[in-house]
């Protein structure tokens, strides 16, 4: 993908920009302007599911894509070198998750974790998926009782190794 013009705004917060700032950035603008994220992924050229996680800060963004989602969302020019950080993964705001539909995964972990991770060894051995070899795909599913939330996870299995 070609690099885009991006915007000359700058960045007039009292402190230095965080990566938090540039997600509550791209958060607001979506909102005001009504974007889609899977208008976005087609824009960026890959899923809306990698694209969003992107753009909520959990992915590392090239300096095309960067410059992309900058001029997307009308970002500051300090929030393009923020896009391509290695970010810090995983990070919630809170240990234990407080937003209803992020706190259902984690009781969804602690409920079925374990029964996930007794049919994932019975069938493949002692290891792990991955979640850098991974996809997600989230679809609607309609049904008369009322649509169903489709969410395929997709992981290499990596065996631990003897050494």
């Amino acid at each position: 993908m070609a690099a885009s013009k991006t915007s000359s705004k700058k960045w007039t917060g009292a402190k230095p920009m965080t990566r938090e700032d540039v997600t509550d950035l791209i958060y607001s603008t979506k909102v005001q302007k009504g974007i889609k994220w899977a208008d976005v992924a087609k824009k960026i050229g890959h899923s809306k599911e990698w694209v969003t996680a992107a753009c909520l800060g959990q992915m590392t963004l090239t300096v095309d894509q960067a410059k992309s989602i900058a001029k997307i969302f009308d970002l500051p020019t300090d929030a393009v070198a923020l896009l391509q950080a290695v970010p810090y993964k995983g990070s919630l705001r809170s240990s234990v998750p407080t937003d209803p539909l992020i706190y259902r995964w984690y009781e969804i972990v602690n409920v079925y974790g374990t029964t996930i991770k007794e049919l994932i060894h019975e069938e493949f051995g002692d290891g792990i998926m991955s979640a850098i070899d991974f996809s997600m795909d989230i679809t609607r599913e309609p049904d008369p009782k009322g649509d169903r939330v489709n969410v395929v996870l997709s992981g290499k299995f990596l065996p631990y190794k003897t050494y």
